[in-house]
């Protein structure tokens, strides 16, 4: 691909998306204070970016799927089954202490008029709920891309994805091209993020003022507290569990190690080298690691599942009274599951686990017009939300793989 040529394009383009994102946060709050009339008129821009993101994430979730089932790999299977066991037990945990927070400390954003007009039948206890997921389930493929029914499509994604893993590589290879080329479309979308963060934060803060930031810093607060505590409780007690020594050398030496480049990164898949370097250097078993790194880094993502549960129960506290909707204990429970299952296929993208928000929040009955919203919303945190959760979601990989190493070791 050529290069751009003009020099402000070119600019744009070597400055990061961190530094990005922080401008447009902060031009966006001093328009809001400037002049509120003018942030009024640039919603446009946050409108054309989270319609853009609404657009392509049904479509993203359905290929991504499909691409990950049908091109699994039937690898060397050394201590990978206590693996995947540690990662989803760390995916759950994580999300139950996002829920128990969640309820203690709960958070709230604002959705400005995305809730004029808008009448909600919201699922009545954990019945009504499951009920709803099941037809949502065996809803028609092609009405689940156009209603955005993330559960469908996830259902028809595993069920085409397992018929294709009998498929020619030929086809096999198509659908990694395809899941690349819809990556490369959100990619696209996301390098806009900028602009559309300033015209959501100047438009949001002229119309509900600047206690809004206070809400926003109260939600980063809670995600990046359970991301710390399952980086330094969790994970340590797990580890514990199956190693039967101190985990906290391992985890420091993670955190150390693994985690640092991954919050800058801010991809599990690009310090895929990183752990594996990390593995190699303090003897951990090879035929355990070389299969368990991409392995982790594909489907490991506890701080996804911190990530989609927060915002998922500040978006249902955040909806009118009137929307009647509640979450009991086994709702809560459920939610836990769902994130979890929706953290593995967070990976490939950076900001993966916000576009799968909708797909929690579709089991509230909460429409995709929202849940869009609450990814501008999370993007416009993501600065410091989605480098934590990198760097949870990388240093974890080393953490039970470690945990799991030292304990083949003094079995054999």
């Amino acid at each position: 691909m050529s290069r751009p040529s003009h020099p402000l394009v070119r600019l744009y383009f070597k400055v990061g998306l961190i530094p990005q994102i922080m401008l447009g946060l902060i031009f966006g709050i001093i328009l809001a204070a400037v002049s509120k009339e003018t942030a009024l008129h640039m919603s446009l821009l946050g409108d054309l970016f989270i319609n853009a993101l609404k657009s392509v994430a049904p479509i993203l979730v359905l290929i991504l799927v499909i691409a990950s089932i049908s091109n699994h790999q039937h690898g060397k299977q050394a201590n990978i089954k206590p693996l995947i066991m540690l990662y989803f037990a760390g995916m759950v945990l994580a999300a139950l202490l996002a829920t128990i927070a969640s309820f203690l400390f709960p958070s709230q954003i604002s959705l400005g008029d995305t809730l004029e007009n808008l009448t909600l039948t919201p699922p009545n206890g954990i019945s009504a709920v499951l009920k709803t997921l099941l037809e949502k389930m065996i809803d028609n493929p092609v009405n689940a891309l156009i209603k955005a029914n993330y559960i469908g499509l996830i259902i028809w994604g595993v069920g085409i994805g397992l018929a294709l893993r009998h498929s020619s590589e030929t086809t096999k290879t198509m659908m990694n091209d395809l899941s690349y080329a819809i990556s490369f479309i959100v990619r696209i979308i996301i390098r806009f993020a900028p602009l559309g963060v300033f015209g959501l934060v100047a438009s949001t803060l002229a119309e509900t003022g600047f206690g809004e930031l206070l809400k926003y810093a109260h939600l980063l607060v809670v995600l990046v507290s359970c991301m710390l505590i399952v980086a330094l409780m969790i994970n340590p007690l797990l580890a514990f569990l199956v190693m039967r020594k101190n985990p906290y050398p391992l985890v420091f030496t993670s955190l150390k190690e693994s985690a640092i480049p991954a919050f800058f990164t801010r991809s599990s898949a690009a310090n895929i080298p990183v752990n594996i370097e990390i593995c190699k250097k303090y003897k951990m078993d090879k035929d355990t690691y070389t299969v368990a790194v991409p392995l982790g880094a594909a489907i490991n993502m506890s701080g996804a599942a911190v990530t989609i549960t927060v915002l998922t129960l500040a978006t249902v506290n955040s909806m009118p009274a009137s929307a009647g909707i509640q979450v009991d204990i086994y709702s809560a429970l459920l939610l836990c599951i769902i994130s979890s299952i929706c953290a593995c296929g967070a990976s490939g993208i950076a900001g993966g686990s916000l576009l799968l928000i909708p797909v929690a929040c579709s089991m509230f009955g909460i429409p995709n017009e929202i849940s869009a919203k609450v990814i501008g919303i999370g993007i416009a945190i993501g600065v410091i939300q989605d480098s934590v959760e990198t760097a949870l979601n990388s240093s974890s990989d080393v953490v039970f793989i470690g945990a799991v190493s030292s304990a083949s070791q003094k079995n054999s």
